[in-house]
């Protein structure tokens, strides 16, 4: 039996392109895999604080801390416990003016900790958070895979890695701003997408 966890990003909920990706991607995981767990975290209607001077802080070493800080550095603590218990990670990363929106950043930041998710050696840094697999599910109002306007897929490539992910399958629903006819193709090539992918 598998863990899922199902990372949710989008600030438009049931208007959501990659909301619906997800939720389609879940009913097919659960499906053909009964047995496995679901796990879903929303983002945006329990979002993570952008990270500041006071949580950098929070997550230094050493025992002078504020209750606040106190606070920052246990929730991170959760996330990080939550991620390393799953064994597949789904994220919906919609495209925001060219970028993740900054509930998904907030939430990386957040977890990305040394001595925890990565660490340091002579040879550069180690990620350890290992046999782990990742889907990320994104959708763009434009035509943007494969071109140099593109920097969601190579950041969240090299995040990921970073961190000790390096099993990441993409799925894409392009176009999604281009139409109703074009919406509806986007949805269609992301649902026989993730049909392939879940075997």
């Amino acid at each position: 039996m598998k863990k899922v966890l199902l990372l949710k990003s989008s600030i438009l909920a049931d208007y959501s392109h990659s909301n619906k990706m997800a939720d389609y991607f879940i009913e097919q995981w659960q499906e053909k895999k009964p047995s496995d767990s679901i796990t879903i975290r929303d983002l945006v209607s329990n979002p993570i604080p952008a990270i500041d001077a006071e949580i950098l802080a929070a997550f230094a070493p050493g025992d002078s801390k504020t209750e606040q800080q106190k606070a920052h550095l246990a929730l991170s603590n959760q996330l990080i416990d939550e991620i390393k218990q799953h064994d597949v990670i789904v994220i919906t990363a919609p495209m925001y003016n060219l970028n993740i929106p900054s509930h998904l950043k907030n939430y990386f930041d957040f977890i990305a900790r040394a001595g925890e998710t990565f660490k340091y050696t002579e040879q550069g840094s180690v990620g350890l958070l290992e046999n782990k697999r990742a889907f990320v599910l994104t959708s763009r109002g434009g035509i943007y895979k494969d071109t140099a306007s593109d920097i969601i897929v190579p950041f969240l490539k090299l995040f990921l890695n970073f961190i000790g992910i390096t099993d990441i399958e993409f799925i894409f629903a392009e176009g999604t701003a281009l139409g109703t006819e074009s919406a509806e193709k986007a949805q269609q090539d992301a649902r026989q997408c993730i049909d392939t992918v879940i075997a």
